[in-house]
């Protein structure tokens, strides 16, 4: 195992928060992308980390080829610092290389970092994945899948009512709350594209239940806030009457 562990990263890999807001804001200027392209080629390994982390933080197309390499680096720590670097320098030629990893790679965070990549590439081509991934994998990948999906399935209407029954499951099953939490916020943004069908109708009624019956705030805030940006007739009513109850 490479001696550099994830553990020694500075991103908090277990947030729910934007990897990239947890990036220490700097009083420096920003790195030097012409120094940045070079390290990215070093042999040096603390270099290396340092350029590669450096793309979490700008944005340069000459970057993109050699960071996609350094998504089959031998160290966790590199590997997930390129796929942070590549949602934010996102591109066509990315989506089937990040793809490949989150369908290989051995590393749960390596995986949760392609997750937030994908969801920013907007590529269709990442939608089975991640809705593969929702299902399937491990907490940290799924707390991600639930909320990049989202940004895939709304370009297409076919993908959105292919993923609301499992978003829903999602919020009523998963056992890990802040996964139910992102459930609810993708159910939110997956309705407003939707008309008022079956489909709509049924994520509206996954949204009072996890209101009424989840046993964690955070959850019930989300699913009341999506209900309310919504605004859902049945679910205006249902926090209407919680809220006189005291019940929330």
């Amino acid at each position: 195992m490479n001696d550099l562990s994830l553990s020694q990263t500075a991103i908090d890999f277990d947030s729910s928060v934007d990897p990239l807001d947890m990036i220490e804001e700097e009083t420096a200027p920003a790195p030097d992308p012409e120094v940045m392209l070079q390290l990215l080629h070093s042999e040096d390994k603390q270099e290396l980390i340092q350029a590669v982390r450096a793309f979490c933080e700008i944005t340069d197309a000459r970057a993109i080829p050699s960071l996609i390499e350094q998504l089959s680096n031998n160290c966790p720590l590199i590997r997930v610092s390129a796929a942070y670097a590549l949602g934010r320098n996102t591109d066509v030629a990315t989506v089937e290389p990040l793809i490949n990893t989150l369908n290989h790679d051995f590393n749960g965070y390596v995986r949760k970092g392609v997750v937030w990549a994908l969801g920013n590439s907007g590529d269709r081509r990442a939608f089975q994945p991640l809705l593969k991934a929702l299902k399937n994998d491990i907490g940290a990948v799924r707390l991600w899948a639930s909320t990049s999906i989202a940004n895939i399935a709304k370009i297409n209407y076919d993908d959105i009512i292919t993923t609301i029954p499992v978003i829903i499951i999602s919020l009523r099953q998963d056992n890990i709350s802040a996964v139910r939490s992102n459930s609810a916020w993708t159910i939110g943004k997956l309705c407003r594209e939707l008309p008022y069908n079956v489909v709509y109708a049924t994520a509206i009624d996954a949204l009072i239940e996890a209101l009424v019956e989840d046993e964690d705030l955070g959850v019930k805030e989300d699913a009341k806030m999506a209900l309310l940006k919504l605004g859902d007739p049945r679910g205006l009513q249902m926090i209407e009457e919680l809220e006189f109850e005291g019940l929330i």
